[in-house]
C-alpha cells in the first residue's frame, strides 16, 4: 500500500505547526508506560507537536525517561493517582492550541477520571481519537456518541479491541469475533463514528460506509502496549490532515506492517510494543 502523498512531501518553507499538533491525556500510576508509547508514535508517525498530558503524580518520573521532543503538561489527579476531574477547565484551555486529541491509554477505571472523561468526549472540539479506558468509560454511556451525531460534532475514532467491543455493544465477546464487520458496520452507523476493531484482520469502518479489511500484523503483536503505539499512529495522521477513515486504515496498514518487520527481527514471541515504533520509519520507507 502506497501512502498518500499528503503524507510523503514535505514542502521546503513548512514548519511543525504544518504537520498537527497531537495533545494526548494517558497515563496513571498504574500505567505510565502507556501513555510513553502513544506519545513517541505519534511523533514517529510524523506530527509536528506532540504534548503529554499525565496526572502530576507521575510527572516528574515521565520526565526523566520521555523523548527530550514530548512537551509535557502535568493535571490534577485523584489520590489513587489517576486524572481527576478537577482539571477539567485546564484541559480545555490546552485543548485550543492543539488540533487532535488522543484519549484513553493507560487512564484506569476510577469513577472520577470516567467522568471526566465522559465530559471531554463531549464537549470537545477537535479530532478525537478514543482508546482503551477512554472506551470503558462509555459503556452505558453511548449517548454521548449519538448526541454528536444529532448536532454533527468532530470526528472521533474509536479503536477496541474485541473484549472493548463487546462492552460497547453490550453482547459477547465471541458474538463479535463471529461477526467482526457486520457489528463494526453497524456500531459506527448508529454512532457516526469511525471504527477500528483490532485483532486479526482489523476491520477499519465508518458512517459513511468506507470499509477496509487490514492483512499486515501477526500474533507477536499481540503484547502489551502494540494498541496504545496505534492510536498515538491514528492521531498523528488525523494531525497532518487525513480525514478520519483515511487516518485509521493507513495508521493499522502501516502498524501492522512496522509488526511484521520487528517480528522478523525479534520473533514474535520476543516482540514488544516499543519494537514496534522503532519499525516506523522503516514501514513507511516501504510505502513511499
Amino acid at each position: 500500500m502506497r501512502l498518500p502523498s499528503r503524507l510523503l512531501r514535505r514542502k521546503p518553507d513548512t514548519h511543525k505547526g504544518d504537520f498537527g499538533h497531537v495533545f494526548i491525556l494517558a497515563g496513571s500510576l498504574k500505567f505510565s508506560g502507556a501513555a510513553l508509547l502513544c506519545a513517541e508514535a505519534a511523533l514517529r508517525s510524523g506530527s509536528g507537536l506532540v504534548t503529554l498530558g499525565v496526572p502530576e503524580g507521575i510527572a516528574v518520573s515521565i520526565i526523566k525517561i520521555k523523548p527530550r521532543e514530548i512537551m509535557l503538561l502535568p493535571l490534577a489527579q485523584t489520590k489513587q493517582g489517576g486524572f481527576s476531574e478537577k482539571g477539567y477547565a485546564q484541559i480545555k484551555d490546552f485543548i485550543k492550541k492543539a488540533d487532535v486529541l488522543v484519549i484513553g491509554p493507560g487512564l484506569g477505571r476510577e469513577k472520577r477520571t470516567g467522568v471526566l472523561t465522559r465530559k471531554l468526549i463531549a464537549s470537545v472540539s477537535i479530532s478525537t481519537v478514543i482508546d482503551a479506558d477512554g472506551l470503558n468509560a462509555l459503556v452505558g454511556h453511548l449517548q454521548i456518541l449519538r448526541a454528536n451525531r444529532k448536532t454533527g460534532g468532530q470526528t472521533k475514532i474509536l479503536t477496541p479491541h474485541p473484549g472493548e467491543m463487546a462492552r460497547l455493544a453490550g453482547i459477547s465477546v465471541k458474538k463479535v469475533q463471529e461477526e467482526r464487520k457486520k457489528i463494526s458496520c453497524k456500531f459506527a452507523k448508529d454512532n457516526r463514528i469511525t471504527l477500528v476493531l483490532k485483532g486479526h484482520k482489523t476491520v477499519v469502518t465508518d458512517y459513511k460506509g468506507n470499509l477496509y479489511i487490514n492483512k499486515t500484523g501477526n500474533p507477536g503483536m499481540s503484547t502489551a502496549g502494540s494498541g496504545d503505539v496505534l492510536s498515538g499512529m491514528i492521531g498523528a495522521f488525523l494531525g497532518q490532515g487525513l480525514d478520519a477513515f483515511s487516518s485509521a486504515k493507513y495508521a493499522v496498514y502501516l502498524h501492522g506492517l512496522a509488526g511484521d518487520m520487528a517480528a522478523k527481527e525479534k520473533t514474535e514471541i520476543s516482540l514488544i510494543a516499543s519494537d514496534i515504533i522503532e519499525k516506523i520509519p522503516e514501514a513507511i520507507k516501504r510505502c513511499s
